[in-house]
């Protein structure tokens, strides 16, 4: 592969391993397929529609969607002709997407659905740049990206040429809008080469043919996502889209992927799912699936199976492997921290999880375990990937340097220079080498100090609690305080299955987080992972929550990163009971 721009991955994929379904998405209750020849002709009569309908070299257009075949129709089709693609989270505010649309200055909208629609033409008002709002869905009173498309035929060919020629590997492509757990979104630059060599370099580390079933439901204005969709064209994977979060597992059972990616949080609720589904068999089966988990959970790579090991497998990793369709090769996941005992679970019963590092600014892939020989070392992001350097700083931090590192913060060279020391990048997190592997201890703008002036690094904290069945969500919290505490939301489904066993009447989140046996056994398993911890890490005092931190919520990032601030401000009465002020 030696081209260096994102528009010549569809010509290398149409010329050697054309498919007959390329894309696919559900329409009305069907799968409806696009082969690699439909996916070149839909880019290519949108780049002329762009033309006719007046997009310039360098004009921003932003797709604000769910995941489905059309976004790869724009996204193509915008590099295409020279303009800059600025992809959205559909779940940020109208007050957000009137910062974006203004600082990106945005010309043309495409947008899935009524609900972002409406959001849209609210911040239109107070975004004067944009000339037009197209829907993906057919929504009434709206003007559809159909009516973009029916522009095109081939009345542009020679001006087309001329800009597709025109276009360099460093030439920006798209900025992404970092969505951030604290202040105003930064716009990250990234140039075809950033995206282009970060693809390149991840294909040989991910185990897939030509002809493979990719599930995709993280979000596409995801850089990681991207990457990912980028990676599976290339190497002739099918993307099939997920119709929605809620139907991930309907959809994996239909299809039967090979490979998916996903965050630690969805990891931790497939998780969940099995134990609980587990829990409720009768007992001789219920022994032996517990049995079975206990032996998965201490897995480890390249230890010999054993006939326990195929008893296990046969009875209950089967099923286990069967509820995801039963053919993937690999999950890779990223965003976040993902607790080591879920990789050993997964791990366990047949299907690796792949965790990697980056960041929006990176393209993401700074680091990835893979599934090749001594490629994966667990409670580590991996091995440093091909073309991009890694050192630590003095005090810690992660920087790295490579072709994919970003061109910069759009219209912030203060921003920038923040975080580049030369070629070097600052991430921001801090970490270490473990036998070649790289290894995130802290994120180094979360780390807090007591009032006793100790340094307390709440992200592996959190993570080891997370272990704990009765655990789901929890922020370590403590900063100019005594000492540490935590605010805690319970595994429910887990809790309740309990509290019915010993006789408890806990049908309510409510109830679960006001049952004194409930709070009693949390305390137990504080106190179990406290001895683990160093004194001024241990937690002395915790509130429980009965509602979920969610995205839409405003406590997560669309990346399922949990937003300290906003978190401390919405529960600064437990806060203020845990320190008694």
């Amino acid at each position: 592969m030696d081209f260096k721009r994102t528009i010549d991955i569809l010509p290398y994929a149409l010329a050697n391993h054309p498919l007959d379904n390329c894309l696919a998405a559900k329409e009305n209750g069907k799968w409806k397929t696009y082969s690699t020849q439909d996916f070149s002709d839909k880019v290519s009569q949108m780049s002329h529609a762009l033309i006719e309908l007046g997009v310039k070299p360098g004009d921003k257009i932003s797709s604000i969607t769910n995941n489905r075949p059309e976004w790869n129709f724009l996204n193509y089709a915008v590099a295409r002709v020279g303009a800059i693609l600025c992809p959205m989270y559909p779940t940020i505010s109208a007050e957000d997407y009137v910062y974006i649309f203004n600082h990106a200055e945005i010309k043309f909208v495409f947008l899935s659905d009524e609900e972002i629609l409406a959001k849209v033409k609210k911040a239109e008002i107070d975004a004067p740049t944009i000339q037009g709002i197209y829907t993906f869905d057919q929504i009434e009173g709206a003007k559809n990206w159909t009516e973009v498309l029916k522009l095109g035929s081939n009345q542009h060919s020679e001006e087309l040429t001329k800009r597709m020629d025109a276009i360099q590997e460093q030439d920006l492509v798209t900025i992404i809008y970092t969505s951030g757990t604290t202040g105003k979104p930064k716009g990250v630059m990234l140039s075809h080469q950033n995206l282009i060599s970060n693809a390149i370099s991840g294909i040989p580390l991910l185990p897939c043919d030509v002809g493979d079933k990719a599930l995709s439901f993280l979000p596409v204005c995801h850089v990681f996502e991207r990457t990912l969709l980028n990676i599976y064209v290339m190497g002739g994977v099918s993307i099939y889209y997920a119709e929605s979060l809620e139907t991930i597992g309907d959809n994996i059972k239909e299809i039967k992927p090979e490979i998916f990616t996903a965050v630690p949080r969805l990891i931790e609720k497939v998780y969940d799912k099995i134990i609980v589904g587990g829990s409720q068999k009768p007992a001789p089966l219920k022994q032996i699936f517990f049995w079975a988990v206990k032996r998965a959970n201490s897995y480890e790579i390249g230890a010999t199976q054993g006939i326990l090991g195929k008893i296990a497998n046969k009875l209950v990793y089967s099923k286990v492997r069967a509820g995801l369709g039963g053919n993937v090769k690999v999950i890779v996941s990223g965003s976040a921290a993902l607790q080591t005992r879920l990789q050993r679970f997964f791990w366990g019963v047949g299907l690796p999880i792949l965790e990697g590092y980056g960041l929006t600014e990176t393209s993401p892939i700074i680091s990835v375990n893979t599934l090749l020989k001594k490629g994966t070392q667990f409670g580590t992001v991996g091995k440093v990937i091909e073309n991009v350097s890694v050192k630590i700083a003095e005090d810690g931090e992660i920087l790295t340097k490579g072709p994919n590192v970003m061109l910069g913060y759009y219209k912030a060279p203060e921003l920038t220079e923040e975080v580049m020391s030369g070629e070097w990048f600052h991430t921001g997190d801090i970490g270490v080498f473990k036998h070649g592997f790289l290894k995130i201890t802290d994120r180094k703008k979360q780390m807090f100090k007591t009032s006793g002036g100790k340094y307390i690094a709440p992200g592996p904290i959190e993570n080891m609690f997370k272990a704990s069945p009765f655990i789901e969500q929890i922020m370590v919290i403590g900063e100019g305080k005594k000492h540490a505490s935590a605010l805690i939301i319970p595994a429910f489904a887990h809790t309740k299955e309990w509290s019915k066993e010993n006789g408890l009447s806990c049908k309510t989140n409510e109830e679960i987080c006001s049952n004194k046996e409930v709070i009693d056994v949390i305390s137990k398993e504080i106190k179990i992972y406290n001895e683990h911890l160093g004194q001024t890490e241990q937690i002395k005092r915790f509130e429980l929550i009965s509602k979920e931190w969610t995205v839409e919520g405003g406590e997560l990032t669309p990346t399922m990163k949990a937003k300290r601030k906003p978190i401390l401000a919405k529960y600064e009465h437990l806060v203020k009971k845990i320190y008694n002020e």
